[in-house]
């Protein structure tokens, strides 16, 4: 099933939590929830995406807020596993496009270091390994789960968006639980989800007006 704007959000499906007290979004009722959505090898969820969180979480965590952070992986999975997002919360250590974005942007400390820390809960996506023989039934499901209007396309668009989504999928070694469950496009991503434990939006990239979306649902 995929989270509907406007419905019950779902928890976030976490293997682990690498920073902070484990908690999820039926815990955090009553409060404005923002799940920031980054993978480890994502240059721009550190040039962007998480300092935005930061700077959210630093101005209204004392004003209904709660900022989650949500480590997935879609794709680079020798980059984007626990091993590297572990070494991230703990020591700042960045690595792959991550880190040569960065130390071209000279935003590195002590060689390969993020020069901030994150300062909310971190947790881990829930990965499952795929099995079985890719068919032409999953490729529907996955297109259909994150394109919505695919029936209203021309039949050779179809054709060439089911060509694309099978080159995809052969080379996807696991699914992200929380990714694909919240029909997410990329990282950086933001979920937020209202005090009454609502969704109420998702946005791909950064775009300028989280912070001011947010700000509606405090007043709420």
């Amino acid at each position: 099933m995929v989270a509907k704007i406007g419905t019950k959000a779902p928890n976030l499906q976490v293997s682990t939590w690498v920073q902070g007290k484990p908690t999820n979004i039926d815990k955090e009722k009553g409060n404005v929830v923002l799940v920031e959505v980054f993978q480890v090898n994502c240059p721009g969820c550190f040039l962007y995406g998480i300092p935005e969180a930061i700077d959210i979480y630093k101005k209204y965590k004392d004003k209904g807020l709660t900022v989650l952070g949500m480590a997935t992986a879609f794709e680079d999975f020798d980059k984007n596993n626990l091993e590297n997002l572990q070494k991230l919360v703990t020591t700042g250590e960045v690595v792959g496009e991550t880190y040569r974005a960065l130390a071209q942007y000279g935003q590195l400390k002590d060689g390969n270091k993020l020069s901030y820390k994150i300062p909310f809960p971190v947790g881990m996506d829930l990965l499952h390994k795929e099995a079985g023989a890719l068919t032409d039934s999953k490729v529907l499901d996955f297109i259909e789960a994150n394109v919505p209007d695919f029936r209203s396309y021309g039949e050779k668009d179809r054709q060439v968006l089911v060509e694309r989504v099978k080159q995809h999928l052969t080379t996807k070694e696991y699914s992200a639980k929380t990714f694909e469950e919240y029909a997410l496009r990329g990282t950086p991503s933001s979920i937020l989800v209202d005090g009454k434990g609502v969704l109420r939006s998702t946005f791909f990239g950064s775009n300028g007006i989280l912070e001011g979306a947010i700000e509606e649902l405090l007043k709420e």
